[in-house]
């Protein structure tokens, strides 16, 4: 074709990168997940939310003690860094949920991998680092595939090395990836995390009490002792906001044995 011609318009990235193509993305973030997750069988999902933040115990404790090393460093004269101490020390407290993400993934992929292909469930999570990446990390220490959804962020959060590429995806839209996390989902475990696992959490429960879903997934509120003191739920019931039986929607889990007892028996029954 001679230069003299313009472009396509579906070549003009000019043109697909303005604010009248906006729709045309939007449909992108919808057909390409569905055709990639349709080459690959996946159908069903186990979703795992929880914050990018909580570390390994070891990754933990180096923090803590980079803290304590600037703070010997400065003859007590940083109180700044004194609450950031008493933070990291609080945060590394939740680094065994690291192990328990990891260990209830690869458990659930293991009971995944004795079903009939295509009863299969596949572990998804957002695709980060943190409880993210420790639950695609337990699906691939069990053998299994798992699905990471990253979303571009301004500090450019890097998807984990431990989703199979073909299964790797990178969303501009939060709530087109969000969508992904309803649509394929059979079941949801909530691990501490902060405003964006409140969020994606928010979203399913509410699809869930409106009986947007097409069958009742279980909603595992995973370290009882975090969630009773981040979200009071009764409170809602006693101003009227919600109904008693929509505390019905949640389990309450603390060890792995739990969580995946609790999933195993409601996804075979369903």
């Amino acid at each position: 074709m001679s230069e003299t011609h313009p472009p396509k318009a579906y070549k003009n990235q000019d043109f697909l990168g303005g604010a009248e193509a906006r729709p045309l993305r939007l449909l992108a973030e919808f057909l390409e997940p569905k055709q990639r997750f349709s080459q690959h069988g996946i159908n069903n999902t186990v979703v795992m939310f929880g914050s990018a933040r909580i570390q390994t115990d070891e990754e933990a404790q180096k923090a803590c003690d980079s803290i304590r090393q600037r703070l010997a460093q400065s003859d007590g004269k940083a109180p700044h860094l004194e609450q950031a101490l008493r933070i990291a020390e609080r945060r590394a407290t939740l680094s065994a949920m690291y192990d328990d993400t990891r260990e209830i993934a690869r458990r659930l992929t293991e009971w995944s991998l004795s079903l009939d292909e295509s009863s299969r469930i596949v572990i998804c999570s957002g695709g980060g680092p943190g409880i993210m990446e420790a639950a695609n990390r337990g699906a691939q220490d069990a053998g299994g595939v798992s699905v990471g959804l990253n979303i571009s962020l301004p500090f450019e959060q890097e998807p984990n090395p431990y989703i199979p590429p073909p299964l790797s995806f990178e969303f501009h839209y939060f709530f087109m990836r969000k969508f992904w996390f309803a649509y394929l989902c059979r079941a949801v475990v909530v691990f501490p995390g902060g405003f964006g696992t409140l969020d994606e959490m928010a979203e399913l429960v509410t699809l869930a009490q409106t009986g947007k879903l097409q069958k009742q997934i279980p909603i595992v509120l995973y370290n009882r002792q975090y969630w009773d003191e981040v979200l009071n739920l009764q409170a809602l019931v006693d101003w009227g906001m919600i109904s008693s039986s929509d505390l019905d929607l949640f389990t309450w889990c603390n060890t792995p044995d739990e969580a995946v007892g609790c999933l195993t028996n409601v996804l075979n029954g369903s």
